[in-house]
């Protein structure tokens, strides 16, 4: 048995005194958030939510299935009442006696790790009861037998989101903590907090994006994104970065690579002891990275063969001239993975071999399962984004930024939101949430050619897909290739990397698998010594078969890719500066695209 104890702070008058000042500086601040919301710019409602007709499928299907059996369904309903009960007659024992019955331990959920959510009969009732609704909802959810993959698969995803929104935490009277620290502070933590809400929303033209690191605490060329070199090319898609060398000899055969335009580059050159891009100047290579340019509306009819050709084919064209070599080596990272592979089937088709060897890092090219994405990627949500971006000519960074978000809600929404807004926290000085809220506009042609022809149609990996004068397909890669994946990666999942790099037609192909998730696991520097790494040589097995007869080396997978790459690379070299008489120095690293940003 467990006594309840009041934990709250006493409370006296002349603390009541200083709160209600405080409260009525919440009142202003909160006339404030309205005249915000007042001229707030408003964007396509479709983005806000699955079509209507999700939910009446579901209903459709629940009900049938409850007339057939009728049983099941009154047994459903008469479990939650018996717990609810059960739930309400403990909380009222535990009133009249002053003692709680001890429960077993429920699993582990931060959310409710404040001691009162077990020792205060009211926070206790109000957890029981949300965690009983929520157990209730999913087995709702998962007893509706009448839908496809894709509808299940939804409605599983947007019921979760429906939970944990309304979870007891994310409101003011029903969180502990945030009541505690209102008293504490005499209400100087919703004040503050309220000052962090108005700003994250003038932030973002009224939308709600929630800060998730202090932006003051980094600057992009500062403390991030320090590795010397100098931007020796540019055009209205990218500015080309050589990094200056810091051996005396180099390998001949130089790299290029291409991060996603998505985020910004300088995730591979974070801290100096992060940084990929440092360590790849380290080995002996001639380094260049494409930074590209964040669109704004002027863009909107940019496609992806516009990324293909001024991007892809024109940095390799003026590495190639820098160096005075006939090819090089390239790497593609998410989405720049993705066309790279294009890039290549475009290569093979023109006969042109300027690729010696191809570095994926999380990169998808079949698209036949859509994973996690499989709620934004039916055409209620695809319609939704074509007509924003067909309005504004960009999808606009946000967007982006909260779907990625909501795949990890209550790390990425609730729990920033909660210590922001409720608790009145600054947001902590993380140099890899600054970046994760660093990102960039999409064009729009690009958004919709890249989410109708790539993820809804799977054209690249099924009949091919059309772009420039060809039909470009994922068996046209046909050059030595090494994939990274990373095991819980959420984003590009190491399975369906494996299933496309499986129909790719090189010969030689090297597929690992990282541990960790889409960045922390290409983020893996040696001196870490953190996150293993996977690799089997025998592509023909199926996916649970590979890992399971993998061998397990501790450790990064840096060093085992740089021999890899030392093998294509050519002779030793004296080392290169950057630039040349055709391409001088136009700004140093990381450049002016980095930093731009556009409106949206």
């Amino acid at each position: 048995m467990t006594t309840s104890e009041d934990q709250m702070p006493d409370v006296t008058d002349e603390h009541i005194e200083r709160l209600k000042e405080n409260m009525e500086k919440v009142e202003q601040l909160s006339k404030r958030l309205i005249e915000i919301m007042a001229v707030k710019k408003p964007h396509t409602p479709a983005l806000d939510g699955p079509n209507q007709e999700l939910f009446a499928r579901a209903a459709t299907a629940y009900w049938a299935e409850a007339w057939q059996n009728p049983a099941k369904l009154l047994e459903q309903q008469i479990e939650y009442w018996g717990k609810s009960v059960l739930n309400y007659a403990e909380a009222q024992q535990a009133l009249t006696t002053g003692e709680i019955e001890d429960e077993a331990p429920q699993p582990g959920d931060k959310r409710f790790s404040n001691p009162m959510w077990e020792t205060n009969p009211y926070f206790r009732l109000i957890r029981q009861q949300y965690q009983t609704n929520a157990e209730v909802i999913a087995q709702a959810v998962a007893s509706v037998d009448d839908l496809d993959a894709n509808d299940r698969r939804r409605l599983q995803y947007f019921s979760r989101q429906i939970t944990d929104m309304m979870a007891p935490t994310n409101f003011l009277a029903t969180n502990p903590d945030a009541l505690q620290k209102a008293v504490e502070t005499e209400g100087q933590s919703l004040i503050k907090g309220l000052e962090n809400l108005v700003a994250d929303l003038e932030a973002n033209d009224g939308e709600l994006v929630v800060r998730l690191a202090d932006e003051n605490a980094f600057q992009v060329g500062g403390n991030l994104a320090t590795t010397p070199g100098d931007v020796v090319y540019r055009n209205r898609m990218m500015e080309l970065i050589q990094y200056k060398p810091v051996t005396d000899t180099v390998c001949e055969t130089p790299i290029v690579l291409f991060p996603p335009w998505i985020n910004k580059f300088y995730v591979l050159d974070m801290k100096a002891q992060n940084s990929l891009i440092k360590w790849v100047t380290e080995q002996g290579y001639t380094l260049f990275v494409v930074s590209w340019v964040n669109p704004d509306e002027s863009y909107a009819e940019t496609g992806m063969e516009d990324y293909i050709q001024d991007g892809f084919l024109t940095a390799i064209d003026e590495v190639k001239k820098i160096c005075k070599v006939k090819q090089v080596n390239a790497v593609g990272y998410c989405i720049a993975g993705t066309t790279l592979s294009l890039t290549l089937s475009l290569l093979k088709q023109r006969g042109d071999k300027s690729i010696k060897s191809a570095t994926f890092f999380t990169a998808l090219t079949d698209f036949s399962d859509q994973g996690e994405f499989t709620p934004f990627l039916q055409n209620d949500f695809i319609d939704g984004i074509e007509e924003e971006v067909n309005k504004e000519g960009v999808l606009r960074s946000w967007i982006m930024a909260r779907t990625m978000s909501f795949l990890r809600s209550r790390d990425l929404i609730y729990g920033p939101a909660i210590r922001s807004y409720m608790m009145g926290e600054m947001p902590p000085a993380f140099d890899l949430l600054y970046w994760n809220g660093d990102g960039a506009n999409l064009p729009a042609k690009m958004a919709v050619d890249y989410l109708r022809g790539l993820c809804q149609r799977n054209e690249f990996a099924t009949d091919g897909i059309e772009l420039m004068g060809h039909k470009l397909h994922v068996s046209d890669v046909d050059v030595p290739l090494m994939a990274i994946t990373c095991e819980t990666d959420h984003i590009a999942a190491w399975k369906d990397c494996y299933r496309g790099v499986q129909k790719m037609g090189s010969r030689s192909k090297t597929f690992v698998v990282s541990e960790s998730g889409h960045i922390a696991g290409i983020v893996n520097p040696p001196s870490k010594k953190k996150y293993g790494h996977y690799t089997n040589p025998d592509m023909k097995l199926d996916a649970d078969t590979w890992l399971k007869e993998a061998d397990f080396h501790k450790g990064s997978w840096w060093p085992m890719w740089e021999a890899w790459l030392k093998k294509r690379s050519g002779k030793q070299i004296p080392a290169r500066d950057t630039g040349d008489s055709d391409h001088p120095r136009l700004v140093p690293a990381p450049g002016t695209y980095v930093v731009a940003r556009p409106n949206g």
